[in-house]
């Protein structure tokens, strides 16, 4: 249990400290501007989420990735947003889903890997 919250400590925090440095936020969040006007980013970000709720935690990492682009730079927001908003699930959701907290910190340093940020 102690390693379990470690780990969710150590993933919110690497989070927040991306956060701050590249975006300029105090927490990893995607916020849709135009609700009205979706773009493919806003859509990607509410199908995760909606995938997530639903307990298709696999793959809503599997689309993640299928989508992400290291060329833009939004997409690492959005990727931040997820493991932030997947590291909210209790470790019972998580474990229901056949995932782990290990896994979303490897995720996590997969992804910023892919956009050029060593994290080890």
């Amino acid at each position: 249990m102690f390693q379990q919250d470690w780990i969710l400590r150590q993933i919110e925090m690497i989070g927040v400290i991306l956060a701050r440095l590249l975006f300029g936020k105090d927490k990893p969040d995607y916020e849709i501007v135009e609700k009205e006007k979706l773009s493919d980013s806003d859509q990607l970000y509410i199908e995760l989420i909606r995938m997530l709720d639903e307990g298709k935690v696999n793959e809503a990492e599997n689309r993640l990735y299928e989508e992400l682009d290291p060329a833009r730079l939004p997409m690492l927001e959005l990727a931040l947003a997820f493991y932030s908003r997947l590291n909210q699930f209790d470790d019972a959701y998580l474990e229901a889903h056949n995932y782990s907290r290990q896994e979303i910190e490897e995720g996590l340093h997969a992804v910023t890997k892919l956009f050029g940020i060593q994290m080890e």
